[in-house]
């Protein structure tokens, strides 16, 4: 087959798929997120990601819920604070001025390099969900991350767990994804609304069996 066809049966294919709200009543409810910076971002408007194929459709982009940031936010804090206490104490008065300055301007810089890593890793690292597959994005550095990705149709079982005070009362958990892939286990670590995620992800499920038995995907 030439080029030219494989592009035209491609397409042709493609335009069969539906759009997420006329099979999922979860995305349904949905308005499309705005703002880049949430935990919970449905149908995101105008967002790409670099291994994202031709005609392929972002329907839920995830992230930790933020209520699971507060450690490294309080360490910041205190970080800050730190300085101005022994400022008051004058625990180091005794100490040259120079090195005073030296010291204080080396420890903010330090408390602002672990503010961003830590604000990088939260905002990179994401869980995607697709209309063809999941996609598992683990942020090590800004030069070197870890991605895993499964088709829809080779999701086997789907494992929601939630446990403790603070996941019941602001609604997030761990989602375990089962595969027949290589990679046999995906998990969605600390993300909100685990009741939706994963009954977006059932719709899909059938979505995918009932394409292939009609015939509208290959």
């Amino acid at each position: 087959m030439s080029h030219k066809e494989s592009t035209h049966t491609s397409a042709s294919t493609n335009k069969k798929r539906r759009h997420v709200d006329e099979y999922s009543e979860t995305m349904r409810k949905e308005p499309p997120a705005r703002r880049i910076i949430s935990s919970y971002l449905p149908k995101p408007k105008r967002l790409t990601i670099d291994i994202q194929a031709e005609d392929e459709q972002i329907i839920l982009l995830l992230r930790q819920h933020v209520v699971t940031q507060v450690k490294w936010v309080a360490i910041v804090v205190v970080m800050i604070m730190l300085p101005i206490l022994f400022s008051v104490s004058e625990i180091f008065s005794f100490l040259p001025s120079r090195f005073q300055f030296a010291s204080l301007l080396g420890w903010y810089l330090l408390t602002t390099g672990f503010a961003l890593e830590s604000y990088l890793k939260w905002f990179y690292r994401v869980y995607i969900v697709t209309d063809e597959r999941i996609i598992d994005v683990d942020f090590i550095s800004m030069i070197y991350k870890d991605i895993s990705t499964t088709k829809i149709d080779k999701i086997e079982d789907i494992t929601s767990l939630t446990s403790g005070f603070f996941s019941s009362i602001f609604d997030y958990g761990t989602i375990i994804i089962q595969t027949a892939a290589t990679k046999q286990e995906l998990c969605f670590e600390n993300v909100p609304k685990t009741s939706k995620v994963t009954a977006l992800l059932n719709e899909m499920i059938l979505e995918e069996e009932l394409e292939k038995f009609e015939g509208r995907v290959k």
